[in-house]
């Protein structure tokens, strides 16, 4: 995902090769190598994994392997240095990797396994974002990411705003910024159900970030505390956005504390030998 290439001038090379002009890539969601680059552990395994690709069928409805064509050697070989996660500095000078990225609609959504685990060779709490939302990004990061690559986490940090749970409960989107705690009430519902999700499905302590606005009033904050109080999940304001990592420590310093408690009871969804359908 390179956005440079998003806008482009071509055609700079002379009449032959056209005239100059504007032009653009389009990203491209749907990568199958993407998907199996993110969940290899090795290289050895990313080859074998891209060998299992399949490009077609015979006239009698057989598969065709990339590895019968004996591409996934040069396919691997072009990502042998792809594969290393990405080292970067934030703007606070602190170290984070950013390696993969599948999107969770088509895909598994979440980073690549090799960062994570390096991840947690280095650091003594590892942070990771499963896209999209509980229902989707944390199912496929459990069933599918912690299950092949035998990770098993400690919590979950559900991110939600004001405006969203608002919108849920039927406002305009040009009332968002204003205080409205019936609609924020109507809206909870949808928050609930994540949270019943991680806790009752994955067996996962939770806790919710309100990833703040400036026009987010202290009634609004109270209310979701109420409505979370009963399930026994924290809430905290993270003002990161306007302030960095200090606008987020009490968040950061909840999650340690709701771990170190050790309500933990991971489980996956599903059993592996479980079928598509039940009879």
């Amino acid at each position: 995902n390179d956005r440079a290439l998003r806008d482009t001038i071509v055609g700079l090379g002379g009449i032959s090769n056209g005239y100059p002009r504007e032009d653009g890539f389009d990203i491209v969601v749907a990568s199958e190598v993407m998907a199996i680059f993110c969940l290899a552990t090795s290289l050895s395994d990313l080859k074998e994994r891209l060998g299992n690709i399949v490009v077609g069928y015979t006239h009698d409805r057989k598969a065709v392997h990339a590895r019968d064509l004996k591409g996934h050697g040069a396919m691997a070989v072009l990502l042998k240095d792809a594969i290393k996660p990405n080292l970067v500095q934030t703007l606070e000078h602190t170290p984070a990797f950013i390696h993969g990225g599948p999107f969770a609609n088509i895909a598994h959504g979440c980073n690549s396994v090799t960062a994570t685990k390096n991840a947690l060779k280095l650091a003594d709490y590892v942070v990771t974002e499963a896209g999209f939302g509980a229902d989707l990004g944390a199912e496929k990061f459990i069933d599918i990411k912690c299950r092949k690559a035998g990770l098993r986490p400690n919590a979950v940090v559900l991110v939600a705003t004001l405006r969203a749970l608002k919108y849920h409960g039927g406002v305009d989107l040009a009332e968002l910024n204003q205080e409205n705690l019936s609609a924020l009430e109507g809206g909870f519902a949808n928050l609930e159900r994540h949270v019943r999700n991680v806790r009752e499905h994955y067996g996962l302590p939770c806790v919710v970030a309100i990833n703040n606005f400036t026009f987010d009033t202290a009634a609004e904050i109270k209310l979701l505390e109420d409505k979370l109080a009963p399930y026994g999940v924290p809430v905290v304001v993270s003002r990161h956005w306007a302030e960095g990592s200090k606008g987020s420590e009490a968040l950061a310093q909840k999650v340690v504390e709701v771990i170190e408690q050790g309500e933990n009871n991971f489980k996956f969804v599903y059993t592996d030998d479980q079928p598509l359908w039940d009879n």
